[in-house]
């Protein structure tokens, strides 16, 4: 991988230089118009499993390259170091806050409406920001302590979302939306909604496409962000013998003809949709490499051959459970009432009717 670039001070020259070519990359991103009338540029930096001593550097370096969209949550355990990462690209001159387009997440255990705002404000606590671009509720799962064990909250999305709604009110974030929200709970929302919801992320790359919910979502004036474009083969749970997206023949054989990476072609996949992508990497030369997709398009032809791939969602938490005896791989989640993946309830819908999980993790 290439060096990280050189710490600060540098020649003025040299700052500037960069500063220049930055604009220029961000200049050519697309951006897409919410329906909260704020734009959103069609690319940004993922931060999920970026660890802390590496998520500094590579803020700033994709912010100098010319990224323009950062996505965090308070989950990820490293706000507070993108933060000090911002700070420094704004200080320097690289850009300002206003040309930055930053998104972060209502964790599970703050779904309460007395929680949402202290909630927020810790976020932009952490980031050392005055207002959030985008904040997300980021599943519709919630979840609280209770004698030492997580429950599921009772509390209603809906009402959640009255909260959201009240922190936009208040000016401490311009749009809100949505995160691994089905189409049945973004109706609900939707039902009760003063201020729409101006985004929905999920995951979504070739493996899981996920066109009817894409179609649903815009039909409906939301946009959709998606994450773990490239398959998130460093997920902490992977399990052995799953594919691998990077790996797959068809993906592979669109890049090798078109002169780009396998990431490329997924991540242009979702920019052909009209799909916000957030790619994640740590790694200056893919952070640069993910960023160059806008010279270069899929054929139509592509696109079907891609969607024809296998189906594998892969960002679900899972645990063991024993069920008769035995032990099964389950989702972690999948007792929830609020559980949103439909394929996951049907294939397991059977464990789901028993009324306690003996875990075993």
């Amino acid at each position: 991988p290439n060096p990280l670039p050189p710490p600060y001070p540098r020649k003025e020259s040299e700052i500037q230089k960069d500063i220049t070519m930055g604009d220029k990359r961000a200049s050519l991103v697309p951006a897409l118009k919410l329906s909260s009338g704020h734009s959103m540029p069609i690319i940004g930096l993922g931060t999920w499993k970026s660890k802390p001593g590496k998520v500094e550097a590579a803020v700033k370096h994709a912010i100098e390259y010319g990224y323009r969209h950062i996505d965090c949550a308070a989950i990820y355990g490293n706000e507070v170091e993108v933060g000090i990462a911002l700070k420094a690209c704004f200080d320097s001159g690289v850009c300002k806050r206003e040309e930055v387009f930053i998104t972060s997440k209502l964790w599970n255990t703050k779904h309460k409406p007395e929680d949402v705002k202290p909630a927020l404000e810790k976020t932009l606590k952490d980031l050392g920001l005055k207002y959030l671009d985008l904040y997300l509720i980021h599943w519709p799962t919630g979840f609280e302590e209770k004698d030492g064990k997580f429950i599921a909250d009772s509390t209603p999305n809906t009402e959640t979302w009255k909260a959201m709604e009240k922190c936009v009110e208040a000016g401490l974030v311009k749009s809100i939306g949505l995160s691994n929200f089905n189409k049945a709970q973004t109706e609900d929302i939707l039902k009760a909604a003063k201020i729409k919801p101006a985004v929905n992320q999920i995951e979504s790359n070739p493996f899981i496409p996920q066109v009817d919910l894409i179609n649903f979502c815009k039909n409906n004036g939301i946009e959709i962000t998606a994450y773990s474009p490239l398959g998130s083969g460093d997920r902490p749970w992977v399990a052995e013998g799953e594919p691998k997206l990077l790996e797959e023949k068809i993906v592979n054989d669109i890049a090798k003809r078109l002169g780009k990476t396998a990431a490329q072609v997924c991540i242009r996949f979702q920019i052909e949709r009209g799909v916000i992508v957030i790619p994640k990497s740590v790694t200056p030369s893919r952070i640069e490499s993910n960023f160059e997709v806008f010279d270069s398009k899929l054929s139509e032809e592509d696109m079907k051959a891609l969607q024809t791939s296998k189906f594998f969602r892969s960002c679900v938490p899972v645990k063991t459970i024993t069920v008769d005896g035995k032990s099964m791989v389950v989702p972690r989640d999948l007792a929830h009432p609020q559980f949103p993946f439909e394929e996951l309830l049907e294939k397991f819908k059977d464990i789901r009717k028993l009324n306690a999980f003996q875990s075993k993790e």
